[in-house]
């Protein structure tokens, strides 16, 4: 793929290879005119007869940042924005680059209760294209702009990509009563007493005499089924060191948590959960990454903001300092979708400072939290919505990324059908490849 523009800035750059698998910029018109593979024309006048020519927006050419008018309309029954003349109505490149890096993140907005972008805000939310990874769809759709192809490799991602499935799993409290301290054990002992739980003080008596297994220890339940459908899982464990506010986990130092963090370390990916209350102070998230890596003995490259609390550019510009090469934040905390509306693993672009960097950002489109807790649907809801996402992101050949929590898989009453729900979608859409 050739794409010709009169001026190739770091954006367009940016937004082109990240786009594309393979395209060279030129801002050469004869080698363009010359050149007999796939093209587009990213000017404000035709040049060839057979390209694809985008009469630039304007975005592109820009540095900073500033309010953009936003006029949604639609475009082949999907919604486009940045309109422009040329052999397609609006300039999605630039339209790919303001949803991709976030553009509207960094501009004056509302956060929401807990100090994070509010999804309110968002401009998919706002015309009803959040559940969709719309940039993939604009592609498919451009795609077909383009003669077939002699070669086997196509610069689209589109094509060239394959549909692939990553399991991902929070663990925020590792155990339900194991390993946590007698004092918070006997308090909790009494406090469901108290309130007539009687259920729950003899699960909590079965458990710590050994009688019954902890009902939030489900990893050789997960093994099982990652091991039946030949998945990859990557777990994310939340290792604050004082227990406080958001932090609910075991802490790091306890026999029980290590273990378990260490057998996973040698199955599986495994990465950092930053806490609450590293947010604001890097020295505890220093602290949280030496602590995984000491137990692992690995290099800690993988990590997943805790309840999605993120702030661009400073959450992204941290984990880099700290080592970070892979995030998984790229979701919203408070509703399903697709937040960059783009469902394949991309390169972060800085808006800040002008410049695209090595930290990959991996996209989430499903967590069962937000079904449950947001959403405030069922497990039989939230497994048409998990289906939906499925079907699309396959239609696209993305990558579908969903989060679980071990503590929403268990055999407990409330959590019982979330269990059969994850459980019977793997088996129906992956029991084929077994």
């Amino acid at each position: 793929m050739l794409l010709y523009s009169s001026t190739i800035s770091a954006r367009l750059q940016y937004i082109a290879k990240t786009l594309f698998s393979t395209i060279e910029c030129t801002n050469n018109v004869q080698v363009f005119i010359e050149s007999n593979e796939p093209k587009i024309n990213y000017s404000t006048e035709p040049i060839s007869p057979n390209e694809l020519w985008i009469q630039p927006h304007g975005l592109l050419e820009e540095t900073g940042i500033k309010e953009q008018i936003i006029e949604v309309t639609e475009w082949q029954s999907l919604k486009v924005f940045f309109k422009t003349e040329g052999s397609i109505p609006f300039d999605f490149l630039a339209a790919s680059f303001y949803l991709i890096t976030r553009y509207e993140e960094y501009l004056p907005h509302e956060n929401d209760m807990y100090g994070r972008y509010a999804h309110t805000n968002s401009i998919a939310f706002k015309h009803n294209f959040l559940h969709l990874p719309l940039i993939n769809l604009w592609m498919q759709k451009i795609e077909k702009y383009f003669p077939p192809l002699t070669t086997q490799d196509s610069p689209f991602m589109t094509s060239d990509s394959r549909f692939s499935y990553l399991p991902t799993y929070d663990i925020d409290i590792a155990y339900s009563y194991l390993h946590h301290s007698t004092i918070k054990n006997v308090g909790g002992f009494f406090k469901d007493l108290i309130n007539g739980k009687i259920d729950a003080v003899a699960e909590r008596l079965q458990v710590l005499t050994q009688v019954k297994k902890d009902p939030f220890d489900v990893y050789e339940w997960l093994h099982q089924l990652h091991k039946e459908y030949r998945l990859q899982p990557i777990y994310f464990f939340l290792l604050a060191k004082e227990r406080k506010g958001y932090d609910k986990n075991i802490r790091p130092q306890t026999k029980g948590m290590t273990q378990l963090i260490a057998q996973h370390g040698e199955q599986y990916t495994v990465g950092i959960h930053p806490s609450w209350q590293s947010n604001n102070d890097e020295k505890i998230l220093t602290n949280e990454i030496h602590q995984l890596n000491k137990i692992t003995h690995q290099s800690i490259e993988h990590s997943r903001q805790h309840y999605i609390k993120m702030n661009l550019p400073l959450t992204y510009e941290t984990l880099i300092q700290q080592g970070i090469q892979h995030d998984y934040s790229m979701g919203y905390g408070s509703i399903n979708g697709f937040r960059a509306s783009y469902t394949l693993p991309f390169n972060w672009y800085n808006l800040a400072k002008e410049e695209s960097t090595n930290l990959q950002i991996h996209p989430f489109c499903f967590m069962e939290a937000n079904s449950f807790f947001e959403q405030k649907l069922s497990a039989e809801e939230a497994a048409k919505e998990l289906q939906n996402y499925f079907d699309v992101v396959k239609k696209v050949n993305g990558t579908l990324i969903t989060i679980f929590h071990n503590h929403f898989l268990t055999h407990q009453p409330l959590w019982i059908e979330w269990r059969n729900m994850y459980e019977q979608f793997l088996k129906v859409n992956f029991a084929s490849i077994t």
